[in-house]
């Protein structure tokens, strides 16, 4: 496994200007994997015994210039491509996109602004102040055995504008667009592929970016309240031909055409389930009018209206497919309580003071008052400070379930982990970070020649600097 682990860091090395870089790379990708705590860095420094000198080196790897972060993101895509692990469809390749909102009561974080919570969960509140993440995932696995979604993309989509308006090369886009902006990017590595999103991306612009992409087909969820248009008629007179023909509510299917509803049974969240479906391909989207397959389904007493780009997928191909779209909801679970991705203080005295008596829009104000270009650069290396960490957390988390994939015959039979009741074969990523940190010392004993255990043990404070003993 560790082997393994080397392996797999060591194609990074390309990413970075210079050695020292990579080494603090590959220190802060296992510390955020094996660490017991969620101080950011100095939990880092905690997990691998490493010297106090070591805390300000790692905290300047994250604003340096020897590494692009499209650079990193690049390689761990095709990591993943090379891998015999990617889940098809047809031979394309699922990937999932979805947007997860950040806490964070840092006054001087650049990105920070008030954030609504649609989530109808009672421990969030309806207004928070945070980040604004858009994460793509790509479904990594087996349906016979199990199905991760590694997490490919992390990049802040929201409260940046004012800052991202200062490289006069940057076009403004929402989340919606730039979520198929950075599926668009991983296509280059991946080629075909599936995204699967929530019904909040059914939108126009959606569909206007998606025609730029040529290698990306959607799949999603519709509105119940969702109108669409028959095929116009062939054109037999003089005149333009119809764009549209006429109106429809999708959810008046459900009743209109009841008895044209197929059954059958679809494999559903791991259990066969049986369901009523039908099919029907309609024009949407108002002033754009695209072809869309619209597939009806009743479970259980509830409807869904669910959508595809792609006209030549199957009915219960669609259903199943969207089926899948949950396990980014669990990635960005395991991103926040095992590897604790969201858990950095990035800030800049640069950075105007965040009022929280006053709107988004003062804090924007604000912003654009700022004129002089070293404070503009010190703000941008905060943002991409924070991006690098959570996109390194999402490099430590994908491999955190490569390795369940990968190597689950090593625990099997182990008691590992204490489960109160073990469901699946395949541990999880909780059970594969607990596992490393209480193997981590054979990564010196029995590894002593790689090239990991060399970077690791050259930052390790030696016994005698320690301030703690054995008491008598």
């Amino acid at each position: 496994m560790w082997t393994w682990i080397n392996e797999t860091l060591s194609r990074f090395k390309n990413c970075f200007s210079n050695k020292r870089a990579f080494g603090w790379f590959v220190i802060i990708v296992i510390g955020l994997m094996i660490r017991t705590d969620t101080l950011g860095v100095t939990s880092i420094v905690r997990a691998l015994s490493l010297s106090a000198s070591t805390y300000p080196l790692l905290l300047h790897f994250f604003r340096a210039e020897s590494f692009c972060l499209n650079g990193i993101e690049w390689q761990w895509q095709k990591t993943l491509a090379k891998s015999s692990l990617l889940y098809r469809v047809r031979d394309m390749v699922v990937m999932i996109g979805d947007g997860v909102k950040q806490s964070k009561e840092g006054r001087f974080m650049p990105g920070v602004k008030k954030l609504h919570q649609e989530s109808e969960n009672s421990a969030k509140g309806e207004y928070i102040f945070g980040h604004m993440f858009g994460g793509v995932g790509v479904v990594i696995g087996s349906t016979c055995r199990k199905l991760y979604c590694a997490l490919v993309s992390m990049r802040i989509h929201d409260g940046l504008k004012t800052i991202n308006g200062w490289d006069e090369t940057h076009v403004e886009e929402s989340h919606v667009v730039r979520i198929i902006r950075d599926a668009g990017r991983a296509t280059k590595v991946f080629g075909k592929s599936l995204l699967l999103l929530d019904r909040l991306f059914l939108t126009v612009p959606m569909l206007r970016a998606l025609a730029e992409e040529s290698l990306i087909q959607v799949v999603t969820k519709a509105k119940l309240n969702a109108r669409a248009w028959y095929h116009p008629e062939p054109k037999t007179g003089p005149g333009a031909p119809r764009k549209k023909g006429d109106k429809v509510i999708v959810a008046t299917l459900f009743e209109t055409m009841a008895t044209s509803f197929i059954r059958a049974d679809v494999l559903m969240y791991g259990k066969k389930e049986e369901v009523s479906y039908y099919c029907v391909n309609l024009l949407w989207g108002e002033t754009w009018y695209q072809n869309l397959r619209f597939v009806l389904v009743w479970l259980n007493g509830i409807k869904t209206i669910l959508v595809s780009t792609d006209l030549t997928l199957a009915p219960l191909e669609i259903i199943e497919l969207y089926c899948h779209r949950f396990k980014i909801e669990c990635s960005f679970r395991e991103f926040k309580q095992v590897i604790a991705g969201f858990c950095y203080r990035f800030w800049s005295k640069r950075m105007p003071k965040l009022s929280r008596f006053k709107s988004n829009d003062a804090h924007q104000e604000k912003q654009e008052a700022i004129v002089d270009e070293s404070d503009r650069k010190c703000i941008v290396n905060t943002v991409n400070a924070i991006e690098c960490f959570a996109l390194l957390s999402s490099i430590a988390l994908g491999l955190l379930q490569m390795i369940s994939l990968l190597f689950s015959d090593t625990f099997v039979g182990k008691a590992v982990r204490f489960m109160r009741t073990e469901s699946k074969t395949i541990p999880s990523e909780a059970t594969v970070a607990d596992y490393m940190r209480k193997t981590y010392y054979q990564l010196f004993r029995f590894f002593p020649d790689l090239a990991i255990t060399a970077i690791i043990k050259k930052h390790q404070s030696a016994p005698e600097d320690c301030e703690f003993g054995l008491s008598a």
